[in-house]
């Protein structure tokens, strides 16, 4: 039998019916001959939750935190009491829910003492929405039939301490899953772990950051040479670009590695950045799949994708940038001063998402973040300094866009109505990218999607659900 890993997102679990919709899923792997590894992420919303407790008490907020806290234990225990019906089990599992609150309320209480969110701490409490999730769904899944059962996740992903963004540690991984998830797999047991969360080697926990279920799914897919890697989630799979934006967006049905990395990088909410790199290293396929819609056959990404009649895949919007300027007449060209500008952001630990420069000054974009004052006044050190908000970065994303002759004509005479602030296509054969104000970001994704998607590929698009739509209209 072969492995597969299946990670299911917070919509998949959010609630009893979705975790049944969730178990007959993982029992059709079974059934065909599978052998699932499935990861899980906190129940829908609960960690925004357990992040808003943490703030509340980090103000000394120590009512509003254990209030909300208090609302998280109904809503465990409700969905518990669903899952689980055997008065023995259900009073078992309703007693464990109970202990895991009382201990956080613990450190919620601790943290209203002390007034002082560390990172560590941060870590600690949005933890427990995927030690909840995944004890409690194990459970379910022994009810419902499956031959389950619940392997901390802190045992296996070993990663450094950078906490609320830790960095895996690849062979302590590999060393792990050998010894607490293999075990069970060999015996025909459905091993059923928490994403996002770690520890390091000291054991204390972690968390790889929002959105690291995806990350942790691949992570245990790579150690253990998985057949594939599925992610599930709410929607069809990758699309041309946002359905909220553009109702007429396509599925994309396969793409390569290459192309998911950028889009997920530059804006597209599928998938985390990170997720797919274990995936590439063992070149693992990886499916995006409708946990509402299973019979759906998704996305498919591959480590190189069937050749593509349209010139794009797809079109990733993100927003909440800033530009920051930094204007030096007489220093651009000094040897070591680029390298200053970025030693700066290595200091705040900001990222940058594109350059630009000229002959007196450096352009470069970041996420909109509240470092942003701090990084101004390191920069007005070397040089001028201005930095605006509210910009939006538009990225198309398709094979060998270098090698197609008036493709960027094409592209900004779609847009030739909004303002372009910044271009950028790179090195990257793969990527175009250009700044606009984050209030025409839409009407730019419309125009682009109307130009480059009305006669695509079917070997690369699903053709047939847009014909569909159209002849239910």
């Amino acid at each position: 039998m072969s492995l597969v890993v299946m990670k299911f997102g917070g919509t998949s679990v959010e609630d009893p019916a979705a975790i049944s919709r969730t178990a007959n899923i993982v029992a059709g792997r079974v059934a065909a001959g599978k052998k699932p590894v499935v990861v899980v992420s906190a129940m829908a919303k609960v960690t925004d939750q357990l992040l808003a407790c943490a703030a509340a008490a980090s103000r000394g907020d120590r009512v509003g935190a254990l209030g909300i806290s208090a609302r998280l234990r109904s809503r465990h225990k409700d969905t518990a009491a669903a899952l689980v019906k055997g008065s023995a089990k259900t009073a078992e599992l309703q007693n464990w829910v109970e202990r895991e609150f009382d201990a956080l309320d613990e450190v919620l209480r601790g943290l209203a003492a002390i007034l002082e969110l560390t990172p560590r701490i941060s870590d600690l409490i949005v933890s427990y929405g995927e030690r909840l999730s995944s004890a409690m769904i194990a459970e379910a899944f022994q009810e419902l039939g499956i031959n389950a059962v619940h392997v901390d996740s802190r045992k296996v992903v070993i990663t450094d301490s950078q906490y609320q963004k830790a960095v895996p540690l690849d062979d302590l991984i590999e060393e792990r899953c050998t010894e607490h998830v293999k075990p069970h797999t060999d015996a025909g047991r459905v091993p059923v772990m928490g994403g996002f969360i770690g520890s390091n080697e000291a054991g204390i926990t972690t968390t790889l950051g929002r959105g690291g279920s995806d990350f942790t799914g691949a992570l245990i897919g790579g150690a253990m040479h998985a057949e594939a890697i599925e992610i599930w989630t709410d929607v069809n799979g990758i699309m041309t670009t946002d359905p909220r934006i553009c109702p007429d967006a396509l599925r994309v049905k396969v793409i390569s590695f290459e192309e998911a990395a950028e889009l997920a990088y530059f804006g597209a909410k599928v998938l985390h950045p990170a997720t797919i790199l274990p995936a590439v290293r063992r070149n693992i396929p990886v499916l995006v799949l409708n946990s509402k819609n299973p019979e759906n056959e998704g996305t498919r990404i591959i480590s190189l994708a069937p050749h593509c009649k349209s010139p794009f895949k797809s079109i990733a919007v993100k927003k909440r940038l800033s530009i920051i300027d930094v204007v030096a007449s007489r220093m651009l060209m000094t040897h070591g001063y680029l390298k200053a500008i970025f030693d700066i952001f290595d200091k705040h630990q900001c990222p940058v998402d594109m350059v630009s420069t000229s002959e007196v000054s450096v352009s470069l974009t970041v996420d909109s973040t509240d470092k942003l004052p701090a990084i101004a006044d390191d920069l007005g050190k070397l040089a001028d300094v201005k930095y605006e908000g509210k910009k939006a970065l538009v990225c198309l994303v398709g094979e060998d866009i270098r090698g197609q002759n008036g493709i960027a004509a094409q592209v900004f005479a779609a847009v030739k109505h909004v303002n372009v602030r910044m271009i950028s296509q790179g090195a990257s054969e793969i990527n175009m990218s250009f700044m606009i104000e984050e209030e025409d970001a839409e009407e730019a994704i419309r125009s682009l999607h109307a130009a480059f998607f009305q006669t695509p590929d079917p070997e690369i698009f699903d053709v047939e659900a847009r014909k569909s739509a159209s002849s239910v209209q």
